[in-house]
Parts: structure tokens; C-alpha cells; sequence
């Protein structure tokens, strides 16, 4: 028995004269468009692409070495590699310090004396039991986190001038090319018991710029450093007085 319920279709898109002349009196709908799939694209390798300025920007010293040979055929981007690898090895060799190195008598001609030409070097020298000495030092601490271009010892009085008189610490020294550039005795420069890191460092830096955040090079500009200073000390004060009207209000 004949299957009456077979529906022949022809090519996909293609119409009778009939259902055009529907169409254009409206009586059937307008004819679909025919399927097309979409255009073929091959998975791109990121490792493959072309590797622009910003993308360099972006990696790590020890990728910038790995991609020596990839980008050897490539002289703009193979120029600007070896310009960025040295300002990150420049700026981790500037930032090498970020604490106090405690150091004895026999440590300072090293340590200090013969620190490099570009490194300003803070001497602290201080008592144990003395006050005075407590509260530079944790000044100190801060700025030497702070400025890691900059290097800070410490160094019992003492042990640096012998029979330094007790009356005199905290005092700080501060070198640089093998030379005494600064002399500060108690805390009376740098605001008496009320001292902080912030007052501190504007002293520091009133004449020299002793104190290098590690990413201007040995040529960081000292004005520079006092506006970030000053800038510091503003927002501290603004977070104080904030939480003193937290507190009124509870």
C-alpha cells in the first residue's frame, strides 16, 4: 500500500513559482533565509601570537630570560625586552634592603664606610633602656620598610665611638661616598617625644636625598620624597581624626 504521507522537499531554499506568487500577495510569509554555518576558525596558540609592548610589560624577569630566542626575529621588541629587563633588575637592585641591620664596631668600615657611592646609609646608634631610643627606632623601622633603597643600620653607641656619652643618644649619622653628610643628636629635630616616621624623614631629607624608595634609582628626587611624606603624614592624620569621631559618636 502507498505511503500517503510522504512530504517531498527539494533544495533548501529554493521555492515554486506558485509560493512566489503567494508571497507577493502576502498570503504566505516571507521565505526564511537558508542555514549557514559559520565561518571556520582555528584555535589560536597564545604562545603563538605576536607579543606586544604591553604584553612584555607584563612578565616576570625570569620570563623576560626564557623569551630571548622567541623574540630574536622581532629587533623593536627584542630591544624593548632587554630595556625592561634591566629597570627590573635596576629597581630590585635599588630595593635590596627594607629593614635595620644591626652591626658592631668591626662591622662599620663595611657596612658603612665602603657602602657603594649611590646608597645613602642611615646610622642609628642607640642604648638599650634608653627611651629616647625606643621611639626612633621604631620610626626608623618604618622608613627602612618604607624606603628600601636606602640602608639603615644600627649600632650600639659604644661600640661605634668609644665613651660616647649616654646624653647623646639616640643619635643618627647619616653617609653617603664614604662621608658624614648629616649629624642628628636626641629627638629635638624631628619633634621632641612626639616624633614620627614622618617628621623623621622630612628632617632626613631637608638638605640630601637620603631616602630612596627603590624605584627612582640613586637619582630620587627629594622633592618627590618630601611631597609622599607629607602626603603620608596628612592621611594619618585624617584616619585619626576619624576614629576620634567614631568614638564621640558611640
Amino acid at each position: 500500500m502507498a505511503d500517503y504521507h510522504f512530504v517531498y522537499k527539494d533544495v533548501e531554499g529554493a521555492t515554486t513559482q506558485w509560493d512566489d506568487i503567494q508571497r507577493r500577495l502576502g498570503n504566505l510569509p516571507p521565505k526564511p533565509e537558508p542555514f549557514k554555518p559559520p565561518p571556520f576558525a582555528p584555535k589560536v596558540d597564545a604562545d603563538e601570537q605576536p607579543k606586544s609592548k604591553e604584553w612584555l610589560d607584563a612578565r616576570e624577569p625570569e620570563e623576560l630570560e626564557e623569551l630571548e630566542d622567541d623574540l630574536d626575529d622581532d629587533r623593536f621588541l627584542e630591544q624593548y625586552r632587554k630595556m625592561r629587563l634591566a629597570e627590573l633588575r635596576e629597581a630590585a637592585k635599588a630595593a635590596r634592603f627594607g629593614s635595620i641591620l644591626p652591626i658592631t664596631g668591626s662591622d662599620f668600615v663595611r657596612e658603612v664606610s665602603q657602602a657603594p657611592s649611590d646608597i645613602w646609609v642611615v646610622v642609628f646608634l642607640f642604648k638599650d633602656g634608653i627611651p629616647e631610643c625606643g621611639l626612633l627606632q621604631n620610626c626608623l623601622e618604618e622608613l627602612a620598610t618604607r624606603y628600601p633603597g636606602t640602608k639603615f643600620v644600627k649600632i650600639i653607641s659604644t661600640d661605634c665611638i668609644p665613651n660616647y656619652p649616654d646624653r647623646n643618644v639616640p643619635t643618627i649619622l647619616v653617609y653617603n661616598n664614604s662621608a658624614v653628610k648629616g649629624t642628628y643628636i636626641g629627638l629635638q629635630k624631628f619633634g621632641g617625644k612626639r616624633c614620627t616616621p614622618e617628621s623623621v624623614a622630612l628632617a632626613l631629607c631637608q638638605s640630601d636625598p637620603v631616602l630612596n624608595d627603590g624605584h627612582g634609582g640613586s637619582n630620587s628626587s627629594r622633592d618627590n620624597v618630601i611631597e609622599g611624606v607629607r602626603r603620608k603624614f596628612i592621611e594619618k592624620v585624617v584616619a585619626q581624626h576619624e576614629e576620634r569621631e567614631e568614638e564621640d559618636s558611640d
